[in-house]
């Protein structure tokens, strides 16, 4: 097997930042880790490495806690406007060839 490359440091920092605010919207709910790892499905080890932005933790476990949070439909947002994206797709559609005027 492959080994994995090593996350950009921004995404590091950007899953702690998301296993932070994971963390405090269970607080908010008074939701203990016992009670929240196990509504989500998985051991409190690995709610503890979620919480801190293991980036080994799979896609899908983040997916969980935002569902058993009510957060789910906030990934929608996520990628939605692509406007790079757009762009780059706009400039690769073929240009409408001008025709030039007969003058007589």
């Amino acid at each position: 097997m492959k080994a994995s490359l090593p996350p950009f440091p921004s995404v590091v920092r950007q899953l702690k930042d998301l296993g932070e605010r994971l963390r405090l919207a269970r607080l908010r709910r008074q939701l203990t880790t016992e009670l929240f790892a196990e509504r989500m499905g998985i051991s409190r080890e690995t709610l503890r490495r979620l919480e801190l932005g293991d980036p080994t933790i799979a896609m899908g476990t983040y997916m969980r806690a935002l569902r058993v949070l009510g957060l789910d439909s906030d990934i929608d947002a996520v990628a939605r406007d692509d406007t790079l994206g757009r762009k780059l797709q706009d400039l690769a559609l073929p240009q409408p060839k001008t025709r030039r005027r007969q003058t007589s």
